[in-house]
C-alpha cells in the first residue's frame, strides 16, 4: 500500500506536525488537515495492519488530538473519512436487518487430506477438468469469530453487517468504524469499482483476549469464555467507544460483489481470488499473509499439506483458528462451478481436529421432541473443552449408549466436533472401578412415567418415540417449535414466552398462538405495553406467511424446509392435501414414500384438520402466495426441449442469471460437457469445455450475444 519512498515521507511529514501548537488560519488548517489524515493512517496501517508500529502511542495521540483541535476549529473540515470519525456520538439502540449483496453461505467440511481429494476430483468433474490436472487452490484461516459484510460505495465504507442468516445480518456500522484495521476510506474507484461488498471475519488477538479478561476480573465483571465469544459480543455492543476498548480487528477474506458506475458485474476483471485478495491488501485492508498463514497452491497435495501443517502449529497462531479454508483460485472457474444451496462447489473447510479431555459420566436425563422422540442427555462432571465449560452432552439414542457401552459413573473422552458440538468418544473401560452402572433406556414416557403408554421403535428408525403424549411435553415441544425461525419465524417469541404462556394455561395447542390477550400479558412481571405491542405485531406479520412456512411448522416427521418448498408449490391450500393420496404425493419429485405416508397420516387425522381451520379463521395464511408458486417456463421456448451449459465469463449477466433465464425459457441446464448437450453459451476466456464440445462437434456454439438474440427474436 505504501512505497519505501512515501513511508520515508509520512514518517518526515509525522515529526514535522508534532511540535504544533498554535490554532492557524483557514487556509494553513486545510491543509494541515489533510496531512494530518495521511499520516495518521498509515500509523494506523503500521500499526493495526503490520502489527510493526514506527511511532509511539503518545505521538500518535498528539497527531490525533492535533486533528480533533483543527476540526473544533474549523467544524466545515470534519469528513465523513476523518479518523476523528470513527466513533459515533450516539448510542446504537437497535440493530436493523440488512441485506447482504449476495448470501453468504455455509461451507462444506473436510477432515483429512482424503476429505480434500475427493473435493478435488468432484470439482474436475463439475468443470470438466481431467483427474491428473492440476488445479490452483487459495488456502487462508478458518477464522474463529465474528463474521461481517462491508459495503464501500465511492471508496467510502457506507454500511457494516453481521452475518445474521446468510441472506440478511444486522447493521452495525457504527461499530464497524471504530475497528481500526477497516478502512473508513479504500480507493476501489482506481479499479473502476463503483460499488462492493467484502466478506470479513472480526477477531480479538489472543494476547489482547487475556487483557480483557483481566480487566473484566478485576473489575468485577464475568470473563468471557473464549476469544470468539469477546469478538462477536463486541459486534452487537450499543456504544460504539466500549466496543473501540475490546481492540477487536477485521480480517478480510472475500470480495463477494464488485460493480462499476453502470451497475455492471466487474468481479471478474481480478480474475483469481489470490489477486482479488492481494488487491484489498494493497488499499488497506488487513488480510492473511501470503506465505505465512495464506498460500497459492499449484494443487491438492500441495493445499492439504499446508492445511496439515497448521494443523500442527495451530497454538503458534496469534488468533483462534479451527481449520483452514482451501478455495479454487480461478474466478471464472468459481462461477462455472456454482453452488448448492448451501455452500459453494468451489471451496471446502478443513476442520482442525477437535479439542478433547476426559471428565465423569454423573447422570442420563431424557427429552421428549416435538414428534415424541426421547433423547438421552448425558450429565457430565463440567469440563473446560475448548474454551467451553460443558456439562450437557446428547447421547442421541438408545444405540449409542450401547455401541459404546456408557455407564454411569464412567470416566469419559469427550470433544468438541468441529468446535462447536460437544461428543462422546468413548468411555475410558481401563479407570472402572466396578462401581460404574448400566444406562437402562426407559421402556415408558420419562416425564410422567406412566406404564400406561409404552415407547414405540418404527422400523429402521433408531428413536424410541411415544406415540401418544398424555404429559405435555410434545405440546411443549411443538410450540416451540411452531413459533421458532424455523417454523413461523415470530420475532422475540422465544422458548420463554412459550414455557410462560403455557403454564399460566393460554397456550394448549397451536391455534392459541394466534389469540393470545395482549392486554393481559402487557400486565405481566417484565412485559410492559412496549413488549405486548411489539409481540402482537410480531404475530399479526407471522399469519401472513406463505404456506411453506406453515407446513414446515406443523411438526409433520420428515417434512422439513425442501419437501415443505416442494408441496406449496404443488397446491392452492393447505388443506388440499386432506385429498391427496400416495400415488398423487409420490408422483412428485423428491416426495418419497414414507414422507407422503406421514403427510397423510396428518391430513387423515380430524383434529388436525380442525386445528388448521382454527387458525385460518384466526387470521393464519392458507392460501397459496406468489413466493409459494412455481417458477413455470414458457411454453415454445428457444430451448424448449433443449440441453444448455454456460462457460467463460459473462459480460451482461452472471452466471446464475443466466442459467435462470434458459430454465424459464424451456431448457435444461447441465453441469458438464456431454453427448447429451445441444447448445455451449461461450463468455471471456472460455477454458476446456469449448474445445471438448468443439471435438464433439455436434454442439452448437452461441456467444453471448447470439445467445440473447434468440431470446429476443
Amino acid at each position: 500500500m505504501y512505497s519505501q519512498k512515501d513511508q520515508r515521507r509520512l514518517f518526515q511529514l509525522s515529526k514535522s506536525l508534532l511540535g504544533k501548537q498554535t490554532i492557524p488560519n483557514k487556509l494553513e488548517a486545510v491543509a494541515e488537515v489533510q496531512d494530518l489524515h495521511y499520516v495518521i493512517k498509515y500509523h494506523e496501517w503500521r500499526y493495526y495492519i503490520q502489527n510493526d508500529p514506527v511511532f509511539s502511542d503518545y505521538d500518535y495521540d498528539h497527531l490525533f488530538k492535533r486533528l480533533e483541535a483543527l476540526e473544533a476549529e474549523y467544524p466545515d473540515l470534519i469528513s465523513s473519512d476523518s479518523p476523528t470519525q470513527r466513533v459515533s456520538p450516539d448510542l446504537t439502540s437497535d440493530f436493523p436487518s440488512a441485506e447482504h449483496l449476495t448470501p453468504m453461505l455455509s461451507l462444506a467440511n473436510s477432515y483429512n487430506a482424503e476429505d480434500l481429494q475427493d473435493f478435488d476430483e468432484s470439482i474436475k468433474r463439475v468443470l470438466g477438468l481431467e483427474k491428473e490436472a492440476d488445479l490452483e487452490y487459495v488456502v487462508e484461516p478458518k477464522f474463529d469469530g465474528g463474521t461481517i459484510a462491508l459495503v464501500y460505495e465511492n471508496d467510502l465504507l457506507t454500511r457494516g453487517a453481521t452475518r445474521g442468516n446468510g441472506k440478511k445480518g444486522e447493521e452495525m456500522t457504527n461499530n464497524a468504524r471504530v475497528i481500526h484495521s477497516i478502512p473508513l476510506k479504500a480507493e476501489f474507484s482506481k479499479w473502476g469499482l463503483q460499488k462492493v461488498e467484502l466478506r470479513g471475519e472480526v477477531l480479538i488477538k489472543i494476547s489482547n483476549f487475556d487483557k480483557v479478561n483481566a480487566a473484566r476480573e478485576k473489575n468485577g465483571e464475568s470473563i468471557f469464555a473464549n476469544a470468539r465469544n469477546a469478538a462477536t459480543g463486541g459486534l452487537r455492543m450499543k456504544n460504539p467507544k466500549e466496543v473501540e476498548k475490546r481492540k477487536l480487528e477485521a480480517f478480510i477474506y472475500q470480495l463477494g460483489y464488485a460493480i462499476d458506475e453502470n451497475g455492471r458485474d466487474v468481479l471478474g476483471k481480478f480474475q483469481s481470488h489470490h489477486g482479488s485478495i492481494e488487491a484489498l491488501g494493497q488499499v488497506g485492508f488487513k488480510i492473511p499473509k501470503e506465505g505465512y498463514d495464506r498460500k497459492l497452491c499449484k494443487n491438492i497435495k500441495e493445499a492439504a499439506d499446508f492445511c496439515n501443517y497448521w494443523q500442527e502449529h495451530r497454538d503458534e497462531y496469534p488468533y483462534e483458528i479451527d481449520g483452514m479454508v482451501v478455495k479454487v483460485n480461478d474466478l471464472s472457474l468459481q462461477e462455472e462451478a456454482g453452488y448448492t444451496s448451501h455452500h459453494p462447489r468451489w471451496a471446502i473447510a478443513f476442520k482442525f481436529k477437535a479439542k478433547q479431555a476426559t471428565t465423569k459420566l454423573l447422570n442420563v436425563e431424557y427429552q421428549v421432541g416435538k414428534i415424541g422422540s426421547i433423547t438421552p442427555v448425558a450429565k457430565l462432571e463440567p469440563v473446560q473443552l475448548a474454551g467451553v465449560t460443558v456439562s450437557n452432552v446428547s447421547l442421541h439414542n438408545e444405540d449409542f449408549i450401547s455401541s459404546k457401552d456408557l455407564r454411569i459413573g464412567d470416566t469419559v473422552l469427550v470433544e468438541r466436533a468441529g468446535d462447536v458440538i460437544p461428543y462422546i468418544v468413548k468411555a475410558m473401560e481401563d479407570l472402572r472401578d466396578g462401581s460404574e452402572d448400566p444406562i437402562e433406556f426407559p421402556k415408558n414416557c420419562p416425564i410422567n412415567k406412566t406404564e400406561e403408554i409404552e415407547l414405540i421403535r418404527v422400523e429402521g428408525e433408531a428413536a424410541w418415540r411415544c406415540p401418544t403424549c398424555t404429559c405435555g411435553a410434545q405440546d411443549m415441544q411443538r410450540l416451540i417449535f411452531h413459533v421458532s425461525k424455523s417454523g413461523m419465524d415470530i420475532d422475540g417469541f422465544g422458548k420463554a414466552y412459550v414455557e410462560k404462556f403455557q403454564e399460566m394455561g393460554w397456550l394448549k395447542n397451536l391455534a392459541d398462538v394466534y389469540r393470545l390477550d395482549y392486554e393481559a400479558i402487557s400486565k405481566l412481571e417484565g412485559f410492559g405495553t412496549r413488549s405486548a405491542t411489539k409481540l402482537e405485531a410480531a404475530i399479526n406479520q407471522a399469519k401472513k406467511n406463505p404456506i411453506k412456512k406453515v407446513l414446515q411448522s406443523l411438526t409433520v416427521h420428515h417434512l422439513g424446509k425442501r419437501a415443505s418448498e416442494i408441496l406449496s408449490g404443488e397446491i392452492k391450500h393447505v388443506l388440499d392435501l386432506q385429498d391427496w393420496d400416495l400415488e398423487r404425493l409420490t408422483s412428485i419429485k423428491d416426495i418419497g414414500p414414507v414422507l407422503a405416508q406421514n403427510v397423510i397420516d396428518y391430513f387423515s387425522d380430524q383434529k388436525n384438520i380442525a386445528l388448521l381451520k382454527e387458525m385460518e379463521s384466526l387470521g393464519v395464511n392458507l392460501s397459496q402466495t406468489d413466493e409459494d408458486k412455481k417458477a413455470e417456463p414458457i411454453e415454445g421456448g428457444p430451448f424448449s426441449g433443449k440441453t444448455i451449459l454456460f462457460t467463460g465469463s459473462l459480460q451482461k449477466m452472471s452466471r446464475n442469471e443466466a442459467k435462470k433465464i434458459a430454465l424459464m425459457n424451456g431448457a435444461k441446464v447441465l453441469s458438464a460437457i456431454s453427448s447429451k448437450l445441444n447448445i455451449l453459451v461461450v463468455g471471456e476466456k472460455a477454458g476446456s469445455k469449448l474445445k471438448k464440445a468443439q471435438d464433439l462437434g455436434t454442439v452448437e456454439i452461441l456467444s453471448e450475444e447470439e445467445f440473447l438474440g434468440l431470446l429476443e427474436s
